[in-house]
């Protein structure tokens, strides 16, 4: 049986049901009881008025809208050698962000003492201060519980194994909520609202030092079951007789690093890659294709097994355009079974450097407006 919870109206609000018509319509609800669930919302300041509709001829319809300014989501997208993080308001538009060349390997005492600085920084930057936040989301290489905020073991630096992401974080007010989840998992839910929302099925891939994938399946992101889902070996090809390795071991930005270093040049991160491609360096152009190529192979058995609609790769590598995506998309069109590759797409992020906090940002934003929680939150007195 449907909640009648003020919840349940502000899901809708959020799906762009906005108006008392269609929401009567939706909800099934007497025009009583949706009036009150409104006057709730509206008097906690959860929904705003959004104007009036057009109705084809009749009446203007009044219409409601997520109170954006209510207060400030921050968002954190930690890779493996570099980090942005942002300020949004509560329906995940943009107002502040930073980056800066650290990462996973320098530990999160580190990487949240830098946060905390910036987002300082930001909020006064903006006017604004602590009390106005109204939660985090932060995305962070390597498994996590989503459900409990913490790393899961084995990550790829000890110092991350089992941290409490709560822990971490400086003051913040106690009913700011804190989200947590795989760094890809982050750009796949960005990519998916915001980036590519005509597509149901989605397969993302985050490619720098590290390699990561993430799946969409019916508009949701599926984290499996002890959220490590997107764990992708290298490709046997015909070398059987090997044990199978992790992808990112054999074909990542850390490989390409690697190479290139021992070759003369000086790269730290999976940004000096790109640029060392951009400036013609042959080499960085060729490793960066044979990269490209073997994800690609690792990518056409994903598509084989779950038949996405797109393939949409994210990460600094994929700054690097045709030349690395080129790559991957031709790999996952030859190797791929031919109904899978059908009408599928295989293409650059469209939200670009911006996808995790965006991602970050809008988990962040599922917490903090959750049907029961709302509900809760509106029967008491404003």
């Amino acid at each position: 049986m449907m909640s009648t919870g003020s919840g349940v109206v502000l899901d809708l609000i959020r799906e762009g049901v906005n108006t008392r018509g269609e929401l009567l319509e939706r909800l099934g609800w007497s025009r009583v009881t949706l009036s009150r669930r409104l006057e709730e919302l509206l008097a906690h300041g959860v929904i705003v008025p959004d104007g009036s509709r057009s109705s084809g001829g009749g009446r203007p319809r009044e219409a409601f809208a997520v109170n954006r300014d209510a207060g400030l989501l921050l968002a954190m997208d930690v890779g493996s050698s570099h980090t942005r993080v942002g300020i949004t308001d509560l329906v995940s538009g943009v107002l502040s962000e930073d980056e800066a060349d650290i990462g996973l390997f320098d530990g999160p005492r580190e990487i949240f003492s830098w946060a905390e600085q910036v987002f300082d920084f930001m909020l006064r930057a903006l006017g604004r201060g602590r009390q106005d936040v109204r939660g985090i989301g932060v995305g962070v290489p390597g498994p996590v519980d989503s459900r409990a905020g913490r790393l899961g073991s084995p990550q790829l630096d000890p110092r991350w194994d089992d941290v409490l992401v709560r822990d971490q974080l400086w003051s913040l007010p106690g009913d700011a909520v804190v989200v947590v989840d795989r760094d890809v998992n982050i750009l796949a839910v960005g990519e998916a609202r915001l980036g590519w929302p005509e597509h149901r099925d989605l397969v993302v891939v985050k490619a720098g030092i590290g390699v990561g994938c993430a799946f969409v399946l019916g508009g949701r992101l599926s984290r499996g079951a002890r959220g490590g889902a997107g764990q992708l070996s290298a490709p046997l090809r015909e070398r059987l007789s090997e044990p199978l390795r992790r992808l990112e071991t054999v074909a990542s930005g850390g490989t390409v690093r690697d190479r290139l270093n021992r070759g003369g040049h000086r790269i730290r991160t999976s940004a000096d890659i790109v640029a060392a491609a951009e400036r013609g360096d042959e080499e960085a152009v060729a490793l960066l294709e044979e990269v490209g190529e073997v994800i690609g192979y690792a990518l056409a058995d994903v598509v084989g097994l779950l038949n996405p609609s797109a393939v949409v790769i994210g990460g600094n590598l994929s700054e690097a355009g045709e030349v690395f995506i080129g790559a991957i998309r031709r790999s996952v069109f030859g190797a791929a079974h031919v109904f899978s590759r059908q009408g599928l797409v295989v293409e650059r992020s469209r939200l670009g450097e911006r996808a995790g906090v965006r991602g970050a940002s809008l988990l962040a934003q599922d917490a903090l407006f959750e049907a029961d929680r709302i509900s809760a939150l509106t029967r008491q007195q404003p």
